[in-house]
This record gives C-alpha cells, sequence and structure tokens, in this order.
C-alpha cells in the first residue's frame, strides 16, 4: 500500500534550472538580479529582520518598564471545573492536564475561587488563594501546595 503513494497530479513542479542559457529566461544572472547584497556569493544569509544597515525597527522603537527573566507563571484553574472530578476525588496537576484542564508548561497550577467546590476533595496544587482555600475546606476537603 505504501508503495503506491504517490504526490496528487500537479501538486509538484520540477524544479526551476536556473543559469542555464538565455533560451530559459533564468540565464546569466540566474533570476538574482544585477549586483548587491542577494547577488553575492554567500547570498541571502542576513537575518530575516535585517534592513540593509538602517537601524532595525526593534532598535528604533523605545522600551518601557521592567522585564523580570525569573518571573513565575502559574496555570489558572477554579473550584468550579474541579466538579469534574465529582466528590470525595484526589486531584493534582497530573489529573488536570489528562482531563484538559490545563495545558503543559509554565511553573505551576493555581486554585482560584470561581465556582462551587466539591465535596470531600483533596486537592495538590503549587498555589491556591484565600477564599478558594476557604471553599475547599467549607466542603469538608483539603488543599495540599507542592513545593
Amino acid at each position: 500500500m505504501l508503495d503506491r503513494l504517490s504526490p496528487r497530479p500537479g501538486s509538484r513542479r520540477p524544479a526551476k534550472r536556473v543559469g542555464r542559457g538565455p533560451g530559459s529566461g533564468t540565464g546569466k544572472t540566474a533570476g538574482r538580479g544585477v549586483k548587491g547584497q542577494g547577488k553575492r556569493s554567500p547570498g541571502r544569509e542576513t537575518p530575516f529582520h535585517f534592513e540593509g544597515g538602517q537601524m532595525p525597527l526593534a532598535r528604533r522603537i523605545p522600551k518601557r518598564g521592567f522585564h523580570n527573566l525569573f518571573r513565575k507563571s502559574y496555570r489558572i484553574v477554579n473550584v468550579g471545573s474541579l466538579a469534574a472530578f465529582g466528590d470525595g476525588a484526589e486531584v493534582n496537576p497530573e489529573l488536570l492536564e489528562q482531563r484538559g484542564l490545563i495545558l503543559h508548561g509554565k511553573d505551576g497550577v493555581k486554585l482560584l475561587a470561581e465556582g462551587d467546590a466539591p465535596k470531600n476533595c483533596k486537592i495538590s496544587v503549587h498555589k491556591v488563594s484565600a477564599a478558594a482555600k476557604k471553599k475547599i475546606e467549607d466542603a469538608g476537603g483539603t488543599v495540599e501546595l507542592l513545593g
């Protein structure tokens, strides 16, 4: 079956043979124009943001504020979305990821208080708001903070 696969008709074009005489339409300068940086030997090895020596846009625009390289960012989960696990469940970041409630990456999971808490849940997250912790504990559950 795999040996019979081929591209759809018309989807692949033959490579353009440049620099093969005047009759080809791309002879002599091979489609590179006349003189200049793009004509020279290594050719177009300039970075995509290069502006020919003009002051680049990224340097022309003023920078403001402070960007902390060490800032931690958390994935947010609301107490109401834990109802998907049902009452008495044990919830941790791995389970949240498997259920599709959070995406992989970032520095941890933070629990916020929007919605109603399921009963008797044991929840393990990296951060929790005071209101969310109160809701979970009022419903008979516990919150454990991960390192």
